[in-house]
């Protein structure tokens, strides 16, 4: 790094006035500046230094001046406490005063506002202010700078204070310091986001803060009074100035490197030149010097490693072939760098540093993997430190010294800082270069000013002269096979055969040259703007290269141009070409390893399949990533060992010469086929009587007529065979018309049939169909029918799949076309032919259900066997129902799903009832019960929420009853059943039938319940009217219990539901008017089976017979109807069993319910017309039977949904209705 003076203005010092720079400012496009100095503002050209205008607006000293970002204005402001904004001609346009002297003025680097800093305030202003915005400070400003995105403006105090401002004044941050803060600057990197400030505080220290007001690092002690600071280099360097009368060049962190700049008086400005290496200084004296700092280039190089100085204190590893990167920081200014193996040797101010790769590099006895490993690390630690200071011009390093070169003399020193041997050359040296040897034997190519080169090695104190030209050498470099390449400063480059000390050849307009370390015989010189490449004095390639040549390895030339070291790759061409001509395929692949083009690659893999060189061919076609003919390398090998085996074991064989001949033949042909050489493989092929190989190599070439005629010729081939692969090669070219001819003219059919549905050819389609048989060729059939499906065309598809028999898949046809009436006679039709009946009526349910046809959707379920999907279907009825208070369509769909749980039970019969049955069972239960009590409340919820209700007032009555005494758990258990409508249409019809008792009971129950608005007046009046009537019910509303003779409350106070209190027998009620029935219900005695019991209960009685009075004719007696009359059998059997109840102490409510047992002579006795039988749907329960024991009160039991009800009230249903009110049949077995 130097400096030097570019030119320099002394200012002569006029009568009583000072002739101090005080402050120095640029153009931002560097041409000019201005200076304050004295009471004036100059105007200087920053080329040459003349003055260009010398400004006296100024009645008091100028102290400062500051140039616009744009360029266009400048300002300046002193003593006289006046700002002048001048435009670019030094013309001025505008002032402003202020209370105290102007100290310090700063542009805005975005914007046109302009900061004026004075003893007590600043102000700022901008063309488009009418005022200047002024802020008080609480003590003098000395400093002031913006940041570069003019956010921020940062102030220094005379107190020590630097506050932190936006851009409108206000203050942000608040930083302390314990001296003046004389000069300020911000970091000026345009790459880096961060914003540091550089403060120069006359404490004598040089610190770093950040925006927010934190410190960044330590600060730095300065043995000066710091003036000016400023950041060069686009940020890289700080260029500080003060009363040390001169100017230092530091790091951004405030590391001293040098100084570049002396003067004799204090410096009050530096300032750096724009888009130059230029830097201003203006002194106390009157002195403004412009200054060009010249930054030297500081590297080294060995093979592919390239280290070189950035910064000026940080090492930049290069890894020329990789592009890897690493920085070693030293802070401290880099002077030397030298390169050798795994130690790279940094010269600083004060001491040597001996870095070494983190992993010792392999010697030369390591295994080759390792060494290649080694060469791409880039982690380099410290070794050696050696402290002093060692003045040189060259250093270089090897494994366990480093040497120095200063004028003619070169010292060597080990790694702890000790000389151990000198030697003085004849002449100053101009070039020197370690060529390697062992560890701490390393030799030296010297090259000195009065033309001689000489070789010297560590260990040998004397230098060994190589030869002697007449003019100075500046490169030398030396082979593996002692060949010497020189170049003196004629910049002529001669190569010399050390052996024989004999001149090979002389090249001119040469500037450096270097010898290809992986070949010995190759060199590459540089000259003239040009990079030339020789192989044993035959020049192979020139190209255009500015720069020095400094490396050169395999096909890379590493070449110095403008202090950067690029990398070239060049061809290796000629000299591959020049080895193949002369047929040494060994010597032209060690070329090709150098670095050749891919198309060279080629040339020479085909040259050593030619000469029969397959490792040589198959490494080439790996380099070229081939797999294709690396496997056909491999195959041609095995076909040739195969040969020559069989040439091995047969070498008594007369034949063996003509089967030689002929196997080469073969090899050529193969060969000749790869290479694109058809005709002429096929002819040898057809030469060697392998007329097949000819036929299958035009096969894949697609070249039919070719094949056909070797086909032809050979009769070995089938032509069918041939037009089959023809047809594949039509179809591969998307001819789909060629290939579905071609197809059919080979007999596959069927892919003639897939490319004509494709492509939607179906009339070409049937007319091939036509031609096939139904029973061999039924995958044709299924293939067509099918693309015929996929174009709507269904008659064609149906008739194709009759014709084959496929019913399954007509029915699937039907089912696409949503023709289920025509799929539903098909399955009726064919139902042994049906493979899946689930995939038919599964579907069809679900389209039914789509049609709101759930009934006919359960049917479909239920012939699909599907019983989960039907009780799935009718629970969301059910609850749909219920939620839509469609009360009579719950209570039909819980019958549903009661009858369908309960044909679900697994078990055939009463004892084989498992724990999973039981489940069932009592679920199947649990819905019949809640679908009797949504039947009745169906007639509760049209009384009280419907305009008009048709049934009677003791339905209602009734039904209220049973639905009070059904509810035996809490009432959210039964989902939209209300228990206020209950009770309100009870106590309603209560008052209505004179059961007064009842109604005050249900009115009071009411008062206790959350009601509708407009029943409440209603239900308080008439229950207060109730005081005033009888507190007994109506005797004939009583229910009678048959089973035990016995009278009832009306509701059943114990809470078990609608049973007898006395005897617990259910009340069996008719499902129209809700009344009670004469019912009791009885089952045979232990070991008669239902099936016996049905068939007595069928058959008349034996006995007396007596007229019936219901019917008018003659009729079997069973009782006597008088008083002390004799009971009938049935009679007495009820008689005992009270008797036994009675017996055993249990005569109470709570008494539990048992049905009445009858043996068989019982059983007989009873008259078929008054005896009913329940049957279940699963044979896990048995049956349940009922005897009539008023005949005269004709009863029907509904055999589907198991009711009962008077005759006339079911005939009266099925004359309005239809059908069943409960279960909706409307067939029926006659009654029994």
């Amino acid at each position: 790094m130097q400096s030097s003076i570019v030119w320099k203005d002394e200012i002569p010092q006029r009568s009583n006035e000072s002739s101090a720079i005080h402050d120095l400012a640029f153009r931002p496009d560097g041409l000019q500046f201005v200076a304050a100095v004295g009471t004036r503002v100059m105007v200087y050209d920053a080329l040459d230094g003349s003055l260009l205008h010398s400004l006296k607006g100024h009645k008091g000293v100028v102290y400062t001046v500051d140039y616009a970002h744009d360029g266009k204005r400048f300002a300046s402001g002193g003593a006289d406490n006046v700002v002048i904004i001048w435009t670019d001609t030094a013309e001025g346009i505008l002032k402003y005063t202020h209370t105290d002297s102007i100290q310090k003025l700063a542009y805005n680097p975005q914007s046109q506002c302009l900061a004026s800093c004075t003893n007590s305030d600043f102000g700022l202003w901008a063309p488009i202010q009418k005022s200047v915005s002024k802020h008080k400070v609480v003590a003098k400003i000395l400093s002031a700078v913006w940041t570069q995105d003019g956010q921020f403006l940062a102030l220094g105090l005379l107190n020590g204070i630097i506050s932190i401002r936006d851009k409108e004044g206000a203050e942000k941050h608040l930083i302390e310091r314990t001296g003046p803060i004389w000069t300020l600057a911000w970091s000026s990197n345009p790459n880096d986001d961060s914003n540091i400030l550089a403060v120069g505080s006359w404490d004598q220290t040089l610190s770093f803060y950040s925006l927010h007001g934190t410190l960044e690092g330590k600060p730095r002690k300065l043995d000066f009074l710091p003036t000016s600071i400023r950041y060069y280099s686009k940020g890289k360097y700080l260029l500080v100035a003060g009363s040390n009368r001169k100017v230092g060049l530091y790091t951004r962190d405030g590391i001293f490197l040098a100084d570049i700049a002396q003067a004799n008086e204090w410096i009050w400005s530096v300032q750096d030149r724009p888009k130059s290496n230029y830097i201003a200084t203006g002194t106390e004296n009157g002195s403004i010097v412009m200054y060009s700092i010249q930054f030297g280039t500081v590297h080294g190089i060995y093979q592919e490693r390239y280290a070189f100085r950035e910064n000026m204190t940080d090492v930049i590893v290069h890894h020329l072939m990789t592009e890897q990167k690493v920085r070693i920081r030293t802070k401290d200014l880099i002077r030397k760098i030298s390169l050798y193996r795994n130690r790279l040797a940094v010269q600083l101010s004060d001491r040597i540093i001996i870095y070494e790769l983190a992993h010792e590099e392999a010697d030369i006895a390591n295994d080759a993997m390792e060494s290649e490993m080694h060469s791409y690390d880039m982690h380099y630690r410290v070794k050696e430190r050696i402290h002093g200071e060692f003045p040189c011009s060259l250093l270089v390093v090897t494994c366990q010294h480093f040497i120095l070169c200063h004028k003619q003399k070169l010292s060597q020193y080990n790694f702890q800082g000790k000389r151990e041997r000198e030697w003085i050359l004849e002449a100053y040296i101009r070039y020197i270069r370690v060529t390697g040897g062992a560890s701490g034997k390393e030799g030296l190519l010297v090259g000195l000013k009065n033309g001689a080169v000489l070789q010297i090695f560590l260990t040998n104190p004397f230098p060994i002269p190589l030869i002697q030209q007449t003019h100075a050498i500046i490169c030398v470099d030396i082979s593996a096979t002692d060949t010497l390449a020189v170049v003196d400063e004629l910049k002529t480059c001669k190569v010399y055969d050390l052996q024989t000390k004999a001149l090979k050849f002389t090249e001119e307009n040469a500037n450096s040259v270097a010898w290809n370390t992986e070949s010995d015989d190759m060199l590459c010189f540089a000259g003239n703007s040009q990079l030339h490449i020789k192989a044993d004095s035959v020049h192979l390639h020139t190209q255009q290269m500015q720069g020095f040549v400094v490396g050169f390895t395999g096909s890379k030339v590493f070449y110095l141009n403008a202090s950067c070291v690029h990398t070239m790759d060049v061809p290796q061409s000629a000299l591959l070409y020049r080895y193949l001509d002369q047929k040494q395929i060994e010597n032209a692949y060690n070329v090709a390893c150098l670095g050749i083009t891919p198309a060279d690659w080629r040339l020479l893999a085909w040259d050593a399949l030619k000469m029969m060189d397959f490792g040589i061919a198959r490494k080439a076609f790996t380099r070229l990533r081939d797999v294709r003919y690396m496997e056909a390398v491999t195959m041609l090998e095995e076909f040739q060992k195969s040969q020559f085996h069989v040439f091995a074991c047969e070498e008594d064989d007369p034949l063996q010469s003509e089967r030689k001949k002929k196997a080469n033949m073969l090899l050529q042909g193969e060969i000749l086929a790869y290479q694109g050489r058809f005709q002429h493989a096929a002819k040898l092929f057809g030469d060697a009587n392998e007329p097949q190989r000819a036929i299958r190599l035009y096969s894949e070439l697609r070249m039919w007529d070719e094949a056909k005629r070797f086909a032809g010729d050979s009769k070995l081939i089938d032509v069918k065979e041939l037009a089959g692969k023809q047809a594949t090669w039509a179809e591969e070219l998307q001819d789909w018309r060629a290939a579905a001819e071609l197809y059919v003219a080979s007999g596959n059919v069927k892919r003639a049939v897939e490319i004509m549905g494709e492509r939607g050819w179906y009339e070409d389609m049937m007319h091939v169909i036509q031609t096939c048989d139904p029973e061999s060729d039924r995958g044709i059939f299924t293939c067509c029918a099918t693309y015929l499906l996929q174009a709507d065309k269904f008659a064609y598809a149906k008739d194709l799949y009759m014709k084959i028999g496929d019913i399954d898949a007509v029915l699937r046809m039907h089912i696409r076309l949503g023709e289920w009436e025509e799929a539903i006679r098909l399955v009726g039709k064919h139902r042994n032919c049906i493979a899946n009946l689930e995939g038919v009526f599964v579907p069809y349910a679900e389209w039914l259900i789509g049609e709101d046809r759930f009934e006919d959707a359960l049917d479909a379920y239920t012939k699909a066997q599907r019983k989960d999907k039907c009780i799935h279907l009718l629970e969301t009825l059910v609850s749909n129902a219920v939620s839509e208070k469609r009360y009579r369509d719950a209570s039909y769909f819980h019958w549903r799903l009661c009858d369908q749980k309960l044909m679900s039970v697994e078990a055939k019969s009463c004892e084989d009832v498992q724990e999973h049955d039981r489940c069932l069972i009592a679920s199947a239960m649990e819905h019949e019960a809640l679908s009797e009590m949504y039947f009745a409340y169906e007639m509760i919820f049209s009384f009280t929420d419907e305009p008009f209700t048709e049934y009677m007032s003791e339905s209602l009555f009734h039904a209220a009853i049973f639905l009070l005494n059904k509810v035996t758990k809490p009432i959210q258990s039964y989902p939209s059943i209300s228990m206020g409508n209950i009770l309100y249409t009870l106590g309603h019809h209560a008052i209505q039938l004179e059961a007064f008792k009842l109604a005050r009971q249900v009115f009071d129950r009411l008062l206790g319940l959350r009601l509708r608005t407009e029943w409440t007046q209603h239900i308080e009046i008439t229950s207060m009217t109730l005081e005033t009537t009888p507190f007994s019910d109506k005797e004939e509303l009583l229910p009678v219990d048959y089973r035990s003779s016995t009278t009832n409350p009306l509701l059943n106070v114990n809470g078990t539901g609608d049973v007898c209190l006395h005897s617990g027998h259910p009340f069996l009620r008719s499902f129209v008017s809700f009344e009670t029935l004469p019912l009791v219900e009885f089952q045979p005695s232990n070991g008669i089976s239902d099936k016996d019991a049905e068939h007595w209960l069928h058959q008349l009685p034996e006995t007396v017979e007596r007229p019936r009075e219901s019917e008018g004719v003659d009729s079997i007696a069973f009782h006597d109807n008088s008083p002390n009359g004799p009971l009938d059998r049935f009679e007495q059997a009820l008689e005992r069993q009270a008797i036994a109840i009675a017996s055993t102490g249990n005569r109470t409510r709570n008494t539990s319910y048992r049905v009445l047992q009858l043996d068989e002579e019982t059983l007989r006795s009873l008259h078929p017309n008054d005896v009913f039988i329940i049957k279940y749907p699963t044979r896990a329960l048995g049956y349940r039977y009922f005897r009539n024991m008023i005949p005269e009160i004709r009863l029907f039991l509904c055999c589907h949904c198991r009711r009962f009800f008077h005759e006339e009230d079911f005939e009266l249903v099925m004359l309005k209705n239809g059908h069943c009110p409960c279960c909706r049949y409307s067939e029926f077995d006659p009654p029994n």
